[in-house]
């Protein structure tokens, strides 16, 4: 009995050494890490794709999808591409800027003149140039894919028609420079307050405004405590989908078509669900008795122009890339 037990042993040891490549023992699995909740379409569109990459390499590549910083932090799923701990992440232009500055040029206020703008930059030479200089910068990382955000909008108990409007006026930012650049060319008093905390800053009254994608306005109910939605479009946010560079440098050239192709898709279903929420925000909010103030952005992106062609934000530091990199931008038709 125990020799044959022995034997059924040894055989099934040779089955597992001769089973095909593509077989499930041989499944290779990876992790795709966000911090965004699972009701939003980037969460959608990352557990697609993740069944898409099952299905195009007959299995050898399970992708589980890990959301709303189950797995840490922006900053911290950043640094577990490196160090292998996770494979795919979707991040923000100006977290991958701190590895490469150009590439945060993306999420710089009034960069773009529209949705239109943006989508052609981010099929442009261009794009993939500041992605290979990133790649360069962090260890092999590659962006494969960017998706729409949105465009951000300025909350408020009043409206803003022109920059003199913002002046004095307290808003709540992100903790990153290039979030303040536009509320400080303008007069106004950017201020550093965690994401989690915004909403209770605004019925304190601690902030008096915020900025942020309808979307997010509509999901965080930031509405509830504000009077006015301004239109400020004054950044066209993205999100970038990232492999990190130790699964990259292992995948094949087949494979790499693969991932870029279904990652591209799934970031085109994801923007393609943003727009749409956009558009339809506007008339809802109005419904919901708020005041939507359809703002002229010329006079903002005048303020905020003249530190592009000096390349310095109003603190005096130097913007994060070469100051012709703006103009190559604004070219893009």
């Amino acid at each position: 009995m125990k020799a044959n037990r022995m034997a059924g042993l040894a055989a099934a040891a040779l089955f597992c050494l001769t089973l095909p490549a593509g077989s499930a023992l041989a499944q290779q699995k990876l992790k795709f890490a966000h911090v965004y909740e699972t009701s939003e379409p980037y969460h959608t569109a990352a557990v697609w794709a993740a069944g898409e990459i099952g299905k195009r390499t007959s299995n050898r590549y399970a992708v589980e999808v890990f959301p709303a910083s189950s797995l840490g932090k922006e900053t911290d799923i950043n640094q577990g591409l490196t160090l292998g701990t996770v494979d795919i992440i979707y991040t923000g232009q100006l977290f991958a800027g701190r590895n490469y500055g150009p590439i945060s040029i993306g999420g710089a206020p009034f960069m773009f003149r529209d949705v239109d703008h943006w989508k052609k930059f981010s099929t442009s030479k261009l794009f993939d140039e500041l992605g290979e200089g990133y790649a360069k910068a962090a260890a092999g990382n590659k962006v494969i894919a960017i998706t729409y955000y949105g465009n951000r909008q300025t909350t408020s108990n009043k409206a803003i028609n022109k920059p003199a409007d913002m002046k004095g006026l307290k808003i709540r930012v992100p903790d990153a420079p290039l979030y303040t650049l536009f509320p400080r060319a303008v007069g106004a008093n950017p201020t550093p307050i965690a994401f989690a905390e915004v909403y209770l800053a605004l019925q304190n009254k601690t902030v008096e405004a915020q900025e942020n994608p309808l979307p997010t306005i509509d999901a965080k109910k930031f509405y509830e405590v504000q009077s006015h939605i301004n239109i400020t479009a004054h950044i066209t946010d993205a999100l970038l989908t990232i492999v990190g560079g130790p699964l990259w440098a292992k995948l094949s050239d087949a494979d790499k078509k693969t991932f870029t192709a279904v990652f591209r898709e799934a970031s085109a279903r994801a923007t393609g669900e943003i727009v749409e929420a956009e558009k339809k925000l506007m008339s809802e909010f109005t419904k919901r008795g708020k005041t939507v103030v359809m703002v002229d952005r010329k006079p903002f992106i005048a303020a905020v122009e003249k530190y592009y062609k000096d390349g310095k934000q109003p603190d005096g530091s130097a913007l994060p890339w070469p100051k012709d990199l703006y103009a190559k931008v604004q070219a893009i038709r």
